[in-house]
């Protein structure tokens, strides 16, 4: 499932590419994606900014709501792959992040971290970013490589610039785009079923959707043995308004299962 090479690309840069990963949870994925748009979540959020000719759907926590997902999360080999790349006796999931540019789509993904929005933190983290349609490379998500060793955890923003947390004095994330020959940029053209797995430190950013094709993505979110609760200055993302936790407790739950343990 993984080579040696790849565990140590990923915990090196931050992020590698797993060719033909989940090509066979494809056609599932697709099918899960339509049966969730047409019964979204209470967590859904689309946006279709001004100007834009169409919406960008997401939804999150859906991963056991619809068969496709299930079975790409529970039964495919994701979750022992998961517990490899970080190095990790088991493999829990987060949660899912289904998200749909459609043509046309004018919103672009500011370079962040994901570990700022999220309740839990830990240093055996791994998100696998599935697409299931092709995408080139000068649309595909981009990663800075080593990102996630630079000890920074950056100021979670909104996607409009705005400060999550309010009085959040945090560092601001560096102008990626304006000094990119300062450093090292990996992104890949990518075929459905591939899969980029990445660190919730590793900064990255995807840009707008400006061609005829769709892009649906399938992205699940795994935290290993180390995970504790966060504490964050507000509400975090996605939200899990029903939950009891004290910061820094181990990370578990009904809502966060083992999906892998090493026998």
């Amino acid at each position: 499932m993984l080579t040696d090479e790849q565990i140590e690309a990923f915990r090196r840069d931050g992020a590698v590419l797993l060719k033909g990963a989940f090509r066979d949870y494809v056609d599932i994925a697709r099918k899960a994606i339509e049966e969730n748009k047409a019964n979204p979540s209470w967590r859904e959020r689309t946006y279709q900014p001004d100007g834009a000719a169409a919406p960008f759907f997401q939804d999150y926590v859906v991963w056991n709501r619809f068969d496709g997902y299930r079975t790409l999360v529970k039964e495919s080999p994701m979750a022992e792959m998961a517990a490899r790349l970080m190095g990790s006796k088991t493999a829990r999931i987060f949660h899912d992040h289904i998200l749909v540019k459609e043509p046309g789509n004018s919103n672009v993904t500011p370079w962040h971290q994901d570990a700022p929005y999220y309740l839990v933190e830990g240093d055996k983290t791994v998100s696998f970013w599935v697409p299931l349609d092709a995408v080139p490379r000068d649309r595909t998500i981009e990663y800075v490589a080593g990102s996630h060793k630079w000890n920074t955890v950056f100021r979670p923003d909104r996607f409009d610039g705005t400060p999550l947390f309010e009085g959040d004095a945090s560092k601001a994330v560096p102008d990626i785009d304006a000094n990119r020959d300062q450093y090292e940029i990996l992104g890949w053209a990518v075929e459905p079923g591939d899969a980029v797995a990445f660190a919730f430190t590793t900064l990255h950013g995807a840009p707008a959707n400006a061609s005829p094709d769709r892009r649906r993505v399938v992205s699940v979110r795994w935290v290993g043995d180390d995970a504790r609760f966060a504490d964050r200055l507000g509400a975090t993302s996605p939200a899990f308004p029903d939950l009891s936790y004290s910061p820094g407790d181990p990370f578990e739950g009904e809502e966060f299962p083992v999906l892998y343990s090493a026998s």
